[in-house]
């Protein structure tokens, strides 16, 4: 398997991303063509589920007793090839071996995962060489880029 590269570095665990990163950029190539797919990743999965009777009997803060609860786990990440189709057929085809996985930026919003993933599509002028990637997508405010803490 081929791990992820980060400024030359091979990232295998979570930890190294470093406090508060909540995903990344990448870029994902294939060696024998060139061919390219600019993606975001998400590192942590966040769902409700509902809480059993058993964690409802054992509530001991006080005020009404939630119905759900917040699991965090782990993504795919460290497995993750990409959504786009052909690129998955040519990984399925050629082999694991020859494409390249490169973190571009870690990111600590999800709007900052957004627009950066969209950034660099248009940087990488994806729609007008033979990548990967069919389309881009995103819709940002001035608003969020300027000024405000946390701001992209």
């Amino acid at each position: 398997m081929r791990n992820w590269l980060y400024e030359g570095e091979e990232i295998t665990d979570v930890q190294q991303f470093g406090v508060g990163a909540i995903g990344f950029v990448y870029k994902i190539t294939n060696t024998k063509s060139g061919k390219f797919y600019v993606g975001k990743k998400i590192l942590e999965n966040k769902t409700k589920k509902l809480l059993t009777k058993k964690e409802q009997g054992e509530w001991d803060k006080p005020g009404r007793i939630p119905k759900k609860k917040l699991v965090v786990k782990e993504s795919n990440w460290a497995d993750y090839y990409g959504s786009s189709k052909p690129l998955l057929e040519d990984i399925k085809t050629l082999g694991k071996e020859n494409f390249t996985r490169e973190i571009i930026r870690v990111c600590y919003s999800k709007k900052e995962l957004s627009y950066y993933e969209v950034y660099w599509q248009f940087e990488l002028k994806v729609l007008h060489v033979d990548s990967y990637c069919e389309n881009i997508t995103g819709k940002f405010f001035r608003k969020d880029t300027l000024g405000a803490q946390g701001s992209i």
